[in-house]
């Protein structure tokens, strides 16, 4: 790792000089500047963020702790969360959790280790983290995958009323026997979402059908193979929600290996839109989250908590948006 004195010997200065020069705490005659600055890109000199963290109180650095195998939708959040830290003068420090919690409880300490200033955090199944992060009081918002609690700070879409609405569209144009793919177990959104499809059942005057609700796991072939067990159903659905979009792909697969036409022979809606649900055939009605919304409100809540650890917590549940086409059979 090059050091300061490195960088001093090659532009002839004093480590003070580049101390100077590189902290930014005193002016230095622009000649010496640009030697310093001109060995620092030479050299690829960093600094020692950790350092300077002891005398500064913050490294300027935000964690952020998520599953980027899980779903693709994950590799957007990230882009968005990553954006608006960069706009805010910090700098992002990934580790993939894997939806693991062992894994994800030891990449919450590899970002402790790196003395982030705060962290981001989408909770795998079961969340055993959390407690250790309550413990610790290292400033924390969950994003996407929310929980009950109280005392921290969260933002995500809301998920009851969005999978109830697209429920209850399906009943609207006459189907009766709808199906639900859900996620993994024990995941908030899985939970919510399976509530919503209950509460559009109600809503929509249809009777509860543990049979019609079979879990994808949150990936394509559990998805393609939930969708075959309720198609060998005595009554199989006429209808089926895909609680992601990567188990809707799966249920896509699954209905082209069946010969089924989607929104003829089934119809197939889901939860997440997806940048090519207007270009398969036929178009794809789903619900659109606010992505890159979430991504920014979850960086400024982390900043805010930063600033002021003590102001009570919050939590936003972000409107999504029903984009209805023709794969539910509307216009086909």
């Amino acid at each position: 790792m090059v050091t300061m004195k490195e960088v001093a010997e090659l532009a002839g200065v004093s480590i003070t000089t580049v101390s100077h020069v590189v902290n930014s705490t005193r002016s230095v005659a622009p000649e010496t500047k640009a030697r310093v600055l001109a060995a620092v890109e030479q050299t690829g000199y960093t600094g020692d963020a950790i350092a300077r963290s002891l005398v500064t109180g913050g490294t300027r650095t935000l964690g952020v702790a998520i599953s980027l195998v899980a779903n693709p939708y994950f590799a957007e959040l990230l882009r968005s969360m990553e954006h608006e830290i960069t706009r805010s003068g910090y700098t992002l420090v990934l580790a993939d959790t894997h939806d693991e919690p062992s894994v994800e409880q030891a990449a919450v300490r590899t970002l402790r280790s790196r003395r982030v200033d705060g962290l981001i955090l989408t909770p795998s199944p079961g969340a055993v983290v959390l407690k250790e992060l309550r413990q610790l009081q290292i400033p924390l918002v969950l994003v996407d995958r929310l929980t009950t609690a109280q005392d921290l700070d969260q933002v995500g879409p809301e998920n009851i009323y969005a999978t109830s609405g697209l429920v209850q569209h399906l009943a609207s144009v006459g189907h009766r026997r709808i199906g639900m793919i859900s996620g993994m177990d024990g995941l908030a959104t899985t939970t919510e979402r399976v509530l919503g499809y209950r509460l559009g059942l109600g809503r929509s005057k249809l009777t509860w059908d543990p049979a019609l609700v079979v879990s994808g796991s949150s990936a394509a072939e559990p998805a393609a193979e939930a969708l075959r067990q309720m198609l060998a159903l005595p009554s199989p659905p006429t209808a089926v929600v895909a609680g992601n979009n990567v188990m809707l792909s799966g249920a896509l697969h699954e209905c082209r290996a069946q010969g089924l036409k989607v929104g003829r022979d089934l119809a197939v809606v889901g939860y997440d839109d997806v940048d090519w649900a207007d270009l398969v055939d036929p178009p794809l009605t789903t619900v659109a989250q606010p992505i890159a919304e979430m991504g920014r409100t979850a960086v400024r809540m982390l900043l805010e908590r930063v600033a002021d650890p003590s102001r009570p917590p919050t939590t936003a549940r972000l409107a999504t948006t029903f984009m209805h086409r023709n794969s539910c059979g509307c216009g086909l």
